[in-house]
């Protein structure tokens, strides 16, 4: 049952909309974050963690809904839970063994990227792991809400190329920022008790993944995706940490202006969506044979990519008006100046995201590689990074810094 054939321009732009709206939510995870920024003062990593936190959930994320949703299009993996196949129950493991890894890599990265950029040391690296994995680990609760949406996504006669990942990223950006946030708190409010209880986390962690890696030496389908995941992610684990460096940058161009910070996740969620839709639809394609593998078959794909981006416009609107409305800063001039960074911001980021995440897709199809274990993952850690870039670059050129 493949939906993606016999899509329209205008049912997908339908669900991408729909899809999209969920962005708004990521209001909220802004607006937690700008509302706490006295415990992210507490240490220099702090701040500069918090872009690769939820992006490295969201690159989870996007692998595990990436490869669902062309296993659901293929019947690789059927949409229940129980007595469903043996590859839905592998890809389950290996996104447990690939987080605690992420986390992992990302924090020993950070560690370096802290040492030059943010004026932490080596004492540091403990506190920064025990609070990187703790929070990944509580993360572990949206793996089944991924599921569940995906399945119910394809029951429903919907795309799940494009609906699955734009609404889990929200939902996990929203998710993770809160257990962060509490994670933080708990670490540096409540000194011993905070930091055993990060600890006790990551340790169950630690030993669920002693559990299931030494089972699974010899299954090809959690092999795979580990070894093709594994190269991805080591690619997510720097980049995220120089979107971390981005936001301190920002940072200190908008420390008042606190709409900034309730948009910042909202907005990555978005370009990142934009990119999802136009990789998965396009892996899903390759895959049925309905694309042929070369960079120029891009325009044999533009419906969908206009469709994607086109409810992201209407949305940077509808990002504007909410973030001013929350912080009471609906005057003319400031709303015109909001919505113009994020127009310019959205123009010059879906741009460079559409054009990666199609390549990517191509690419890992050329080279024998599942697309679906790099197009998203490696998508959604550029597009924070991308997402960064173009809003300092719109920030600048509206002469709102």
């Amino acid at each position: 049952m493949a939906h993606t054939g016999g899509s329209s321009f205008f049912k997908t732009l339908r669900e991408t909309l729909i899809a999209y709206l969920f962005n708004i939510g990521g209001l909220l995870a802004g607006f937690l974050v700008a509302s706490q920024l006295g415990i992210f003062q507490m240490s220099p990593w702090a701040l500069a963690l918090y872009p690769a936190v939820i992006g490295a959930k969201s690159v989870i994320e996007g692998l595990l809904s990436g490869r669902l949703s062309t296993a659901l299009h293929l019947g690789i993996v059927r949409p229940q839970f129980s007595g469903n196949t043996k590859s839905f129950y592998k890809l389950l493991e290996a996104v447990i063994v690939l987080t605690l890894i992420t986390s992992v890599a990302m924090s020993t990265i950070s560690l370096v990227f802290g040492h030059l950029f943010w004026g932490i040391t080596v004492a540091d690296f403990p506190a920064l792991l025990s609070v990187v994995v703790a929070t990944m680990a509580i993360g572990l609760a949206l793996i089944g809400v991924t599921v569940k949406v995906a399945f119910i996504s394809f029951k429903k006669g919907l795309d799940p190329d494009i609906m699955v990942y734009p609404v889990m990223s929200a939902v996990a950006t929203i998710f993770i920022t809160l257990c962060y946030v509490a994670t933080l708190n708990l670490f540096f409010s409540y000194h011993d008790i905070g930091m055993w209880t990060t600890a006790l986390l990551g340790i169950a962690h630690f030993a669920l993944v002693l559990y299931i890696f030494p089972r699974n030496l010899r299954e090809p389908d959690f092999t795979k995706t580990i070894r093709e995941s594994l190269a991805a992610l080591m690619i997510v684990a720097v980049i995220v940490n120089v979107t971390g460096t981005l936001l301190r940058g920002i940072g200190n161009y908008v420390r008042t202006r606190g709409e900034i910070y309730t948009i910042y996740p909202a907005l990555i969620g978005l370009v990142s969506d934009v990119g999802s839709v136009v990789g998965s639809t396009a892996t899903t394609k390759l895959a049925l044979g309905m694309l042929k593998p070369k960079l120029s078959s891009i325009k044999n794909h533009a419906k969908t990519v206009f469709s994607a981006w086109l409810p992201s416009v209407a949305m940077s609107v509808l990002l504007a008006v909410t973030a001013s409305l929350i912080h009471g800063n609906f005057s003319a001039a400031a709303f015109y100046n909001l919505t113009s960074v994020l127009l310019l911001a959205n123009v010059i980021a879906v741009m460079l995201i559409v054009l990666l995440s199609f390549s990517i897709s191509i690419v890992a199809f050329q080279k024998g590689l599942d697309p679906g274990n790099f197009v998203i993952p490696i998508e959604t850690s550029f597009a924070a990074s991308i997402t960064s870039i173009a809003l300092l670059v719109a920030l600048v050129l509206a002469g709102s810094v």
